[in-house]
């Protein structure tokens, strides 16, 4: 399996792939949100140090609480780090062998006005938090040669999904990722520039999300690479009785262990030292055995 980006390509199996967030936006959930770009780019620098295999940069938080941003104000926003992209890379160099490098740049938005600047900049893998509810951003993401990341969600960002439920999320989850992947080849992307991601909390209860991480690798079947969304969730939130996100570190780290055990291979996170760290032992421990 491979995931094709617009000038290299990654290969799998291999030890599974940390994702760092870098929030360019003042009202991220777990507080560590900045509008200053040479924070931000601090942050990116810091995270490409400690072992992030990608980058995601988001630059208007996912709080349904919260109306949308302007477009212009999301791209300006981005454009200030993407432009500089260049001087994290610079700075620094791979934690170990292993390490993607440079990080694969992300952006993670929802609207093609944003998604078209994002790739103007060099922007490798659009993270599309809306659920490809059609084919525009698809279309976008194939006319530069990037990648698209699918994630599962009931309805459009910056509206509240958490009365939703289903009766069974595993079948609604095979049915989603069925038509989504077909409308994004439809639209000119082969399999191979795609990654799924189950969308843990959104639109899900604490059961679907539970059953989702146990049922896991019923994905696979879909043979692409699939990101688990793991960092300081509602879920452990829930499960540990820890309101304050900033503590849920620990909880984060388990559910990674139990995302490898299931074939994930992408993790996204705050804390990329610890997932480095955890992923390297557990990757070890699996070729040991």
């Amino acid at each position: 399996m491979i995931l094709r980006l617009p000038s290299r390509v990654l290969h799998f199996p291999r030890r599974p792939l940390v994702m760092g967030i870098v929030n360019v936006n003042d009202d991220s959930f777990s507080g560590d949100g900045t509008l200053d770009v040479d924070e931000a780019l601090r942050q990116a620098g810091a995270q490409a140090a400690t072992g992030a295999d990608i980058v995601d940069l988001g630059a208007e938080s996912a709080r349904t609480n919260r109306a949308a941003i302007p477009v212009e104000e999301e791209c300006a926003r981005l454009r200030g780090v993407l432009e500089r992209w260049g001087e994290v890379i610079a700075s620094t160099g791979p934690r170990d062998n292993e390490q993607v490098w440079p990080p694969v740049l992300s952006v993670n938005t929802w609207r093609s006005e944003v998604v078209a600047a994002a790739l103007g900049l060099g922007a490798e893998l659009i993270n599309d938090m809306g659920g490809l509810p059609d084919g525009s951003n698809a279309r976008l993401v194939a006319e530069h040669g990037a990648a698209l990341l699918l994630m599962h969600t009931a309805g459009p960002p910056k509206v509240q999904q958490t009365d939703h439920y289903w009766d069974d999320v595993m079948a609604e989850l095979e049915r989603f990722f069925g038509d989504k992947l077909a409308l994004a080849q439809l639209e000119g992307l082969s399999p191979d520039q795609l990654v799924i991601d189950p969308g843990i909390d959104f639109a899900k209860q604490r059961e679907d999300n539970l059953r989702l991480m146990r049922e896991l690798d019923r994905l696979q079947k879909f043979e692409r690479p699939v990101l688990l969304p793991i960092s300081r969730k509602t879920v452990i939130g829930e499960v540990l009785g820890i309101e304050d996100p900033a503590g849920r570190d620990a909880g984060t780290m388990a559910l990674l262990a139990a995302g490898m055990g299931c074939g994930a291979q992408i993790f996204r996170v705050h804390n990329v030292d610890a997932a480095w760290q955890a992923v390297k032992v557990l990757a070890a421990v699996g070729r040991a055995g």
